[in-house]
């Protein structure tokens, strides 16, 4: 997903994003302002039971597999 994507994610949810928040910073404010936990780039050895998570496949891309 790309940043112009994760900013309208953001404005559709009424979050704030201050200036130069990186991807994940800002997906991890999107994911508390729904209500979920900001776990995103934490999934731990490539496990994560959030599978209907908005972000679920990028973040497994991303987080550390060992």
């Amino acid at each position: 997903m790309k940043m112009k994507e994760i900013r309208e994610l953001a404005r559709e949810r009424s979050v704030k994003m201050p200036f130069g928040v990186s991807k994940v910073q800002a997906i991890r404010l999107i994911q508390l302002a729904e209500g979920n936990s900001d776990c995103f780039a934490r999934a731990v050895e490539g496990y994560c039971d959030q599978d209907g998570c908005l972000f679920y496949q990028e973040c497994l891309k991303i987080s550390p597999q060992d």
